[in-house]
């Protein structure tokens, strides 16, 4: 008789691989919604077309992500320990996406002037989008082992941004036929399409537990009682801190770099769609380079490098965006080109730079997280990990929307990006990364 060990070792090889792809194809799914409507289609279509190009509607804008966030916040820990007990991490998820989905679908149906209705359906949708990923994020640590935690999580950001460019090419005929209103029910249909495997196939690995009161009541016990021991986990305290302080950055480049591009620098949606093939693109080369660095590495140093770059990549936009600024003449004259020539190839080029540390500043963070958490407690401290990231997301959007409509000036309101990505490192710093 044969070994039979080696057969075996390979078929729970094959099985992991599987729940990987499984797992990380949902990320391809949910990016569909978070390219049109977050970050690109949508975004520009409320301002534009809802709001008439009114400055007011950045800070319109930016009132709508907060609300979205605000509530995950609030809601996310509480329903991560409440799917910690009940194993009702894929139910919970479902919930969520079935909200993102069909609020995506709706927003067919906003038009003209319909601001209350345009937001209200983009803050159900970003909720549903939002809380989703806490359930999501916590299936990690069970899909592989710790010492691939970092490439896992780069594969899933991959994946992701791939998603984004197969999106960006299905709803492509649309935007060059003015059809704008007709992709986000595209996207809500591939975001359907592609998150049904992850339900069929991937199970919670916590068994179902007996209980006499309301999975409410235990998910509010035990967020208390995490927060009144959060002294016993200073070092993931510390991380949490400088997460929720650096993903503000983040998610305001995420919220506003369409806006940004089509108000300041008149791209067009041609430009628009060139601008961010190249994000997702070297987005998707970042965060595959900067998983299997972070595995070998560390993931607080790979992190550590990837704020650095977000800095540079923001001062360098904020420099370049001036027609008149050094750096734009500078730039001009050593190229032979006009200065709007250069503002707009600049931007291409803060694209390319913001692309390749996007991704892989979500997915090193998710790794850290997965690093320092408790097993045990893994989908209530994700809720946790939510919490701060999405809280975050309140205050970096509204800082930009409010300086860019007293100022009128969207150049000014991205220096203020760079606050939080400064007092991001500061913190980080102090984590401990064994």
């Amino acid at each position: 008789m044969g070994n039979p060990y080696p057969k075996i070792i390979s078929k729970i090889k094959d099985q992991e691989k599987f729940k990987i792809f499984v797992w990380s194809l949902f990320d391809f799914a949910n990016t569909s919604y978070s390219i049109v409507v977050v970050t690109f289609l949508y975004a520009v279509y409320f301002k534009q077309t809802v709001l008439g190009g009114e400055p007011v509607g950045d800070f319109y804008w930016s009132i709508g992500t907060s609300i979205s966030m605000l509530i995950t916040a609030f809601i996310s820990p509480v329903l991560g320990a409440i799917a910690d007990y009940s194993a009702g991490k894929k139910r919970f998820l479902l919930i969520f996406t079935v909200l993102c989905i069909t609020s995506t679908a709706l927003l067919y149906f906003v038009g003209k002037g319909d601001v209350l209705l345009g937001l209200t359906l983009f803050v159900i949708a970003n909720v549903g989008f939002e809380a989703g990923l806490v359930f999501y994020d916590s299936f990690l640590p069970e899909i592989t082992e710790p010492k691939n935690f970092g490439r896992v999580s780069g594969y899933g950001f991959a994946m992701g941004y791939l998603g984004s460019l197969s999106t960006l090419a299905v709803v492509y005929p649309f935007i060059s036929n003015q059809m704008i209103k007709e992709s986000f029910p595209v996207a809500a249909l591939i975001f359907l399409v592609f998150s049904l495997p992850l339900f069929f196939f991937l199970k919670d690995s916590r068994m179902k537990r007996e209980v006499k009161e309301s999975y409410i009541m235990i998910g509010l016990s035990r967020v208390f009682n995490t927060i009144t021991n959060l002294k016993n986990y200073k070092n993931l305290s510390l991380f949490l801190f400088s997460f929720f302080l650096y993903i503000e950055g983040v998610n305001t480049v995420i919220f506003f770099s369409g806006n940004y591009a089509t108000t300041t620098l008149h791209f067009s949606l041609g430009e628009l769609i060139v601008f961010f093939i190249i994000v997702q693109s070297t987005a998707i080369a970042g965060s595959i380079v900067f998983g299997i660095v972070a595995d070998s590495y560390g993931q607080k140093r790979t992190l550590m490098a990837s704020l650095y770059v977000w800095i540079f990549t923001i001062l360098f936009a904020y420099l370049t965006s001036d027609h008149t600024g050094f750096l734009t003449i500078f730039l001009s004259e050593l190229f032979n080109l006009s200065v709007f020539d250069v503002v707009k190839n600049s931007f291409y080029v803060v694209g390319l730079l913001a692309g390749s540390v996007m991704g892989a500043t979500q997915s090193t963070s998710r790794s850290l997280m997965s690093k320092l958490t408790p097993f045990d407690k893994k989908t209530e401290f994700f809720g946790f990990y939510s919490f701060f990231g999405k809280s975050s997301a309140i205050l970096g959007p509204l800082v930009f929307g409010l300086v860019s409509f007293l100022t009128g000036a969207q150049r000014l309101a991205i220096l203020t990006i760079v606050i939080f990505f400064v007092a991001g490192i500061i913190v980080l710093r102090k984590v401990k990364d064994d």
